[in-house]
């Protein structure tokens, strides 16, 4: 953990200020690896102080190595325990702190500077450690054993939000602890809602069944999505689906360091404009994934920032047509010092149930 302090120290020093105080659950668990829900990391050019209060202090002592933990309370709240520490500036999350809670620091704490640290911390996070890649491989592992064994369960006549519990099921019996997100299982007409969450809707015969689901292992998140057809495929759903994952391997192959979000967004875009569906892809390509499942970098067409090796990335393209259907493919990619590993391993050959 001291080599993350020094990562947050080197931004006292880039931002010219005394002491860092994070509380976002992210930034805390990556600064500190505390995995509880109440507590504020306090970093200073000589001091790492993890604040909680009594319910959490035995917790912290554990996991926060590096830290010297400090208990807040009614009578020690947290504006005292800064005080102590002579700090005349202090960075904060201003896309995560409320205003609420801004002004009662800043009205307790008259002498302190609070300076907004602009994204600083999601900026950090975003080149991953060897240990926080393979975190994320186990839980897109997790995802490609759960597709295998969802397979199964899809079928005509069952519901969608069945389907969406055995995933989450499943997940969590492989060790996952929890979903990244809701998990998306849109058939039918509804498959042409990019973020159709899973309904009473029934299965039926013909359908593409779009299936957008991942987990959180040991706190790192993993995101898939794969579309399939209940039974025979038709010429237009052929179609659809080949352009769809032909943009998503041309956007793939084009992954490497020093490419642009806005770059490999581009490259999808332009094919599925080419074979005349433009109008029915609205959303970017993908986005970064890590402690969030939506973080750093951009990749979409404000994605100005080069790739850089240990980002982990999704390319998902896709094409939505209303009162017909939609498909997207998605797979999770870690950008190497080469190019990139894709993560997600399942088939994105088109399968028919």
């Amino acid at each position: 953990m001291s080599k993350r302090i020094d990562q947050f120290r080197s931004i006292l020093k880039e931002k010219e200020i005394d002491g860092i105080l994070l509380q976002k659950p992210e930034n805390r668990f990556y600064a500190s690896g505390f995995t509880g829900t109440t507590g504020y990391v306090l970093i200073t050019n000589k001091e790492a102080i993890f604040i909680t209060d009594f319910r959490y202090t035995q917790q912290a002592m554990t996991q926060c190595i590096g830290y010297t933990v400090v208990e807040n309370s009614k009578t020690k709240p947290l504006s005292s325990i800064i005080k102590e520490y002579d700090v005349a500036s202090i960075g904060f999350e201003d896309d995560f702190a409320t205003y609420c809670q801004y002004m009662e620091l800043k009205e307790k704490l008259e002498n302190v500077e609070f300076i907004p640290l602009k994204g600083a911390i999601t900026k950090l996070r975003a080149i991953k450690s060897s240990d926080e890649l393979q975190m994320i491989e186990k839980a897109a592992a997790i995802g490609d054993l759960a597709f295998q064994h969802i397979q199964a369960y899809i079928k005509a006549g069952v519901r969608e939000l069945d389907i969406a519990l055995e995933l989450e099921h499943f997940m969590k019996k492989q060790g996952a602890s929890k979903l990244s997100f809701d998990s998306i299982v849109a058939s039918g007409n509804r498959s042409s809602l990019p973020h159709g969450v899973a309904s009473e809707k029934l299965i039926e015969e013909g359908d593409f069944v779009t299936l957008d689901f991942g987990c959180v292992y040991k706190g790192y998140c993993s995101d898939m999505t794969r579309t399939v057809v209940v039974g025979k495929t038709s010429e237009k759903q052929k179609e659809i689906y080949n352009i769809v994952l032909e943009a998503q391997k041309m956007a793939l192959e084009a992954v490497k360091p020093g490419i642009t979000g806005k770059d490999l967004d581009d490259i999808a875009r332009n094919y599925i404009t080419e074979k005349g569906y433009g109008q029915y892809f609205g959303h970017g390509l993908g986005h970064g994934v890590g402690l969030e499942i939506h973080e750093l970098p951009h990749v979409n067409s404000i994605g100005e920032a080069a790739m850089e090796a240990g980002m982990v990335i999704t390319d998902e393209p896709g094409i939505y047509i209303p009162d017909f259907g939609g498909v997207r493919i998605e797979d999770l990619v870690a950008v190497t010092e080469t190019g990139y590993k894709v993560l997600s391993k399942s088939t994105k050959e088109l399968i028919e149930l």
